[in-house]
């Protein structure tokens, strides 16, 4: 997982590739879901945190095509 100073905002995963992969449910370019880029404005850092650990995964995942 990422780690983020405690204290200091925790930042967007956003890379500015907005394409939602309809198979998978997240975006091609950050792999975060429609809801948690709607939520990431209110979402607490803790939260944050725990998107940003699901990322990896769904990269792996998206390596790997759809299944």
């Amino acid at each position: 997982m990422t780690a983020f100073p405690p204290g200091r905002p925790v930042p967007s995963p956003c890379v500015s590739i907005c394409v939602m992969d309809e198979a998978r449910g997240w975006c091609t370019g950050c792999q975060r879901t429609l809801d948690e880029i709607a939520a990431w404005s209110i979402l607490d850092d803790e939260e944050k945190r725990a998107v940003w650990a699901a990322l990896p995964a769904r990269r792996s995942l998206q390596g790997q095509g759809a299944q």
